[in-house]
């Protein structure tokens, strides 16, 4: 795995090995990013962004964004394994100053500030998705316009007031953008 553009396009980030079965670490694959990322980028942008990274693991997602320009990156992951593979790729890239990790329930986040893009990959198949955007949502995390990509392996329930804008198919995964109105 690694940073696929922007200012550390190469870097290799610290390698999942084993991972941990109970974390339900399966990282989005490299070719998969570059085909998300050169979606954003061309039609949506991400610089200047306020990231929010949920079910963050390695935080190859929102590590990539600040790749790529957003101003900061909110990593939510409470999965022991994925808290210290985050903790190692934020420090090879030296971006500690542009990240804040918060070790939480995902589906469980309190209030918060409003973040411009938000990355949503939970376990497949379990519903974790729309419980952790409804508190997003609820919590005040989600700025209105946000752009939402959900990485999903079936079918999702989004809540009304999200606007889908594409839906792209990547093996096991579907990636669906949606615009918060």
């Amino acid at each position: 795995m690694r940073i696929i553009g922007g200012r550390f396009r190469g870097t290799a980030l610290a390698a999942v090995g084993k991972g941990d079965a109970g974390a339900h670490l399966r990282p989005t694959t490299d070719r998969t990013r570059e085909s998300l990322f050169n979606v954003l980028m061309h039609g949506y942008g991400v610089e200047g962004s306020r990231v929010l990274d949920l079910f963050a693991g390695t935080g190859a997602l929102g590590l990539e964004a600040l790749s790529r320009g957003a101003t900061h990156t909110t990593f939510v992951d409470d999965g022991r394994v994925a808290q210290k593979l985050l903790s190692e790729n934020i420090a090879k890239l030296r971006v500690e100053d542009e990240t804040t990790v918060i070790r939480r329930d995902a589906t469980r986040l309190g209030a918060g500030e409003p973040h411009d893009l938000i990355f949503l990959d939970p376990p497949y198949g379990k519903g974790l998705g729309e419980k952790a955007l409804a508190a997003a949502l609820s919590g005040g995390w989600v700025a209105k316009d946000a752009l939402i990509v959900w990485e999903e392996g079936g079918a999702v329930t989004p809540p009304p007031d999200l606007m889908p804008l594409d839906e792209r198919k990547y093996g096991d995964s579907t990636i669906r953008l949606f615009r918060h109105v």
